[in-house]
């Protein structure tokens, strides 16, 4: 399964997601808030059962949140991607070929602003928008970038996820297990 196939990205929080994860029918995660040091053995076991990971670079306790340990990310672990609201993150996993996902926060139209100018210099493969749970601005993101996007956090019924997909993300990054669960039945 490729990562335009896949309509819900499961978010993994603890070792308990990981394993749930893992006896899914899902090819593909995104790891938050684990511990450098359970890395290793986390994608031994994705790679021995066949599934992807995307990091969030920003969110691995026990590391740096910099180019330098995005760098050692896709070194040491070669990752599917990695997820960053930095931009020197973003910039250097293109650089390591891996996919490179701006992760925006909006805030107000502020932050908005910010982030398409930080879009216009990173290039990034895909935008993860946070909140996920505001259509208007998913489709106005997508229309005014041209840049993939995915729909994370505040996504919490099957209502937010088809409405964020409606509004043109490719998919929803989400902790929420029935969501997970919901869509793998539909499938």
């Amino acid at each position: 399964m490729t990562i335009h196939q896949q309509k819900i990205i499961p978010a993994i929080k603890t070792m308990k997601d990981f394993e749930t994860f893992l006896t899914s029918s899902y090819g593909l995660a995104v790891l938050l808030e684990l511990h450098l040091s359970q890395l290793k053995s986390v994608f031994h076991y994705a790679r021995q059962c066949g599934k992807s990971l995307i990091v969030h670079a920003d969110l691995i306790q026990g590391l740096s949140h910099d180019e330098y340990a995005a760098e050692y990310l896709c070194q040491e672990f070669k990752p599917c991607g990695l997820i960053s609201t930095r931009g020197s993150v973003i910039v250097k996993a293109k650089q390591k070929k891996v996919l490179a996902i701006q992760r925006i926060f909006l805030l107000d139209s502020h932050a908005l602003e910010k982030s398409y100018q930080l879009i216009e210099k990173t290039k990034p493969d895909f935008i993860e928008v946070m909140p996920g749970a505001m259509p208007h601005v998913i489709r106005e993101v997508k229309e005014r970038t041209g840049v993939p996007i995915f729909a994370g956090g505040l996504v919490r019924t099957v209502d937010d996820v088809e409405r964020a997909l409606a509004a043109g993300a490719s998919a929803i990054t989400t902790s929420k297990k029935e969501l997970w669960e919901h869509y793998q039945n539909a499938r």
